[in-house]
């Protein structure tokens, strides 16, 4: 029988920020960056809001999740395996050759619903998961994250038309929106402001919030929730590298890993901030 395991869970944003610092340390690979500052998206996602079970991962009535900015993976994976979807070890071979956990995010791993890594295709999948699940008359809802950079994808804008002509309401999007992407800053490469009324132009419903604020994060997926007749879309104000010293805002948190002092300084600040 599915329950809502993640309700009765705890904010597990330090646990989190731990294992993606050191997955990304031991396997000197990219974008610690990217999923520190979708971080706290990923924590209220997975204990407060969506209706998922680690013991039956394929339920009809599950609620689905599709990190469309799929080279974060890492903090996704840190999620499914602090709720008990695989193996906690198992982080230790993130991005190794063979590794059940693959650089960019893979619907093989338990609880990921779909593979992703090249940007600007999570959002019509997760439109077409949506209107499925509509067309059931399901109660479950899809979540898709998407990267600002992916906002200068042209199937991305399709996809925002079409789900706001629709009105696809069990759809809600989260856009991490930490003003870089892979060259430089988004607003020097294609500006997107104003975004939000972009977003509600084309018929979403929308908010604009402090992307590190738990408790303005959930209440608005809680409201998203409740929408009907339009979708929802939540632009999260986050920081690139938020948490790390010296990643903080910084374009080469998108590239760097955490080196062996970084992760040395990162769990001496950790040890006295208890």
């Amino acid at each position: 029988m599915l329950y809502n395991y993640f309700v009765m869970s705890k904010s597990i944003a330090n646990i989190l920020m731990k294992d993606v610092i050191r997955m990304t340390n031991l396997s000197k690979t990219s974008h610690v960056g990217g999923c520190l500052s979708c971080l706290n998206i990923i924590d209220v996602l997975y204990t407060e809001i969506m209706n998922i079970d680690n013991k039956n991962p394929k339920s009809q009535k599950r609620d689905r999740f599709i990190l469309s900015k799929g080279h974060t993976a890492a903090v996704v994976y840190s999620a499914l395996a602090n709720k008990g979807f695989f193996p906690k070890e198992l982080l230790d071979t993130f991005f190794e050759d063979g590794t059940m956990l693959p650089g960019h995010i893979d619907h093989k791993v338990p609880g990921v619903e779909f593979s992703t890594g090249s940007l600007g295709h999570g959002l019509a999948v997760g439109i077409g998961m949506a209107l499925s699940l509509r067309n059931k008359k399901s109660k479950s809802n899809v979540y898709v994250l998407l990267s600002d950079g992916e906002m200068n994808s042209g199937s991305t804008w399709e996809s925002i038309m079409f789900a706001g002509h629709h009105k696809i309401s069990n759809l809600i999007c989260i856009v991490d929106k930490n003003s870089f992407q892979a060259l430089g800053k988004t607003n020097k490469v294609i500006n997107l402001d104003p975004l939000d009324k972009k977003w509600k132009s084309f018929g979403w419903k929308t908010y604009d919030i402090d992307g590190h604020d738990n408790k303005k994060i959930k209440s608005a997926l809680i409201a998203g929730k409740k929408s009907i007749n339009k979708p929802t879309v939540v632009i999260c104000n986050t920081i690139k590298g938020k948490g790390l010293k010296g990643f903080e805002g910084k374009l080469f948190s998108h590239y760097r890993p955490p080196t062996d002092k970084d992760l040395d300084n990162f769990v001496k600040v950790s040890s006295n901030e208890k």
